[in-house]
């Protein structure tokens, strides 16, 4: 009863901020009548003091006003190629909008406007607006300037070799950094807005020609659907269209390289890019997609899929690894080496805990210790982080609270989990080895397996918009392996993948293989 009530409350509550916020009028046409128009605007930005409304007159004679919002605007251009042209004398004749446009202001972004809803848009964006006494019209001009960071490298997805260059937090430059990767006019943008009180930017990027239809489709609709009052990072957009939000795994991959976002545009995906945030995201994905590193493309195919399998074996240590000790420790002892086993039991004689326990409390704290050195200044996170767990370790060992073969398993494990390129899927394994270690501790190697042939059958089911996340292994593609464990040579990689690259499947011609020409062998 008491929530019942609580929940009437909170409903009336949001239903009188929203009448509040309505002002009468927002909807409708300018009018001719400029004291009409700036009441209402007056009336909408009430209590805003950084909304500036400059009243002058035009050429002496015409009364106009010019709204600006302070710290968006670029005042000094406002100064030189508004208001100084437009008080100028003139014959006091009142221009129309084209003939502003074209005789007196020299604006190259200058549009017209016709209702309060655009005033607001092109307001909130920074750019000022003329409005002019007997005209039913505004013009937003251009003039927009506030700070923005500069390109830097990309602090969570650094490579050896590679373009140094990452998105930032300015939509226009991160669609500059794809269209110098992709020059064709084949790469759209679609841009929307979503957001009630934010009116985020959102552009959907793709390649005609490459992208499916039907996937473009879907996702312009899941975009559209969104309705909610604040979108202040992509992780906004993620979670609302994912195909299965109770899924650990992520659905959709997530990157602030503008290359690595080039190169999935080229294999018929699609690019997401969001206003204020320098990570922008990327569908449909597979499960193989997250263990791929845009270094991987850049050096010799034999590097690369050497250290891809390298990359796949120690993500199944990060998943296992702990679970196997412990499983081996309290049920197989008969399974362990007799000199290891002997070891392993020596050290652990002082150890009043069960191995379970003991695993558990190790990697609570490794992934303690992790959260305080990514949350700690980068000056001192690294030290603290790694003086922390030596130190912690070596205590605990002479405590004789932890044995030392624990602390090994936890630091291999640990290492494990950072080679996995994408941080999403780091976590998800770091989620998903406790229930697995739970599962030892009861049932010994039959509870790990329990646990692994419940993901492998939930990662079966998994949709990335419509496309099987254990792509190309279920289904079973051929044609598309030579890119999954490892990395085929760059002549032999002449098809895009399959279920993302229909319309186009051709990536390079053939006969692109190196050797020496003929008549110099």
């Amino acid at each position: 009863m008491f929530l019942r009530h609580k929940r009437k409350w909170f409903n009336k509550q949001l239903q009188y901020q929203s009448k509040q916020l309505q002002v009468p009028g927002q909807h409708d046409q300018l009018s001719a009548d400029l004291d009409n128009n700036l009441h209402i605007l007056n009336s909408m930005y009430q209590d805003c003091f950084d909304v500036v409304f400059k009243t002058f007159l035009i050429g002496g004679q015409t009364k106009a006003v010019l709204i600006y919002i302070d710290g968006l605007s670029n005042i000094e251009e406002i100064d030189d190629h508004v208001l100084s042209p437009l008080m100028e004398e003139t014959d006091g004749r009142v221009f129309s909008s084209r003939e502003m446009l074209e005789k007196k202001l020299h604006i190259s972004k200058a549009k017209e406007v016709k209702t309060f809803v655009e005033c607001i848009e092109n307001l909130s964006t920074g750019d000022p607006l003329l409005l002019v006494h007997q005209n039913d019209w505004g013009l937003a001009m251009g003039l927009c300037k506030y700070e923005k960071r500069s390109i830097e490298e990309p602090q969570a997805e650094s490579v050896v070799r590679g373009p140094r260059e990452g998105f930032v937090e300015t939509l226009v430059i991160n669609t500059s950094l794809l269209r110098r990767k992709i020059k064709s006019p084949a790469l759209k943008m679609k841009a929307m807005k979503i957001g009630q009180y934010t009116d985020t930017s959102i552009v959907i990027t793709y390649i005609k020609g490459l992208v499916d239809q039907s996937l473009l489709e879907e996702v312009e609709s899941r975009l559209r659907r969104i309705e909610i009052d604040s979108v202040l990072e992509s992780g906004y957009i993620e979670e609302l269209i994912e195909d299965n939000t109770y899924s650990p795994f992520p659905q959709l991959i997530n990157t602030e390289r503008p290359d690595v976002a080039a190169a999935n545009l080229l294999e018929g995906r699609v690019v997401i890019l969001v206003d204020g945030t320098p990570f922008a995201l990327i569908a449909p994905i597979t499960f193989f997609s997250l263990l791929q590193s845009p270094e991987d493309y850049y050096q010799r195919y034999m590097i690369s899929s050497v250290i891809r399998i390298l990359r796949l074996v120690f993500m199944v240590f990060s998943l296992v690894l702990p679970s196997l000790y412990v499983a081996l420790l309290t049920y197989h002892q008969e399974m362990v080496p007799t000199n290891l086993l002997i070891s392993a039991a020596s050290s652990r004689e002082t150890v009043p805990f069960p191995a379970l326990v003991e695993a558990l409390i190790m990697e609570v704290t490794f992934e303690a210790l992790r959260e305080a050195g990514v949350r700690l200044p980068k000056q001192v996170g690294a030290a603290i982080s790694i003086v922390g767990a030596l130190v912690i370790g070596q205590a605990a060992v002479q405590a004789g609270l932890i044995s030392a073969p624990m602390i090994i398993v936890v630091a291999i494990t640990g290492i494990a989990s950072f080679m996995v390129p994408h941080y999403s899927q780091g976590i998800s394994l770091r989620m998903l080895r406790f229930p697995i270690m739970l599962l030892a501790g009861s049932l010994g190697l039959l509870g790990i397996m329990l646990g692994v042939i419940t993901i492998v059958i939930h990662l079966c089911t998994l949709r990335s918009f419509g496309m099987p996340y254990l792509s190309p292994i279920a289904p079973l593609k051929n044609r598309e392996l030579k890119d999954a464990f490892i990395r085929a040579p760059w002549w032999k990689m002449n098809t895009r993948p399959h279920l993302t690259g229909e319309f186009d499947p051709n990536r390079e011609s053939s006969g692109q293989k190196p050797g020496p020409q003929n008549g110099n062998e």
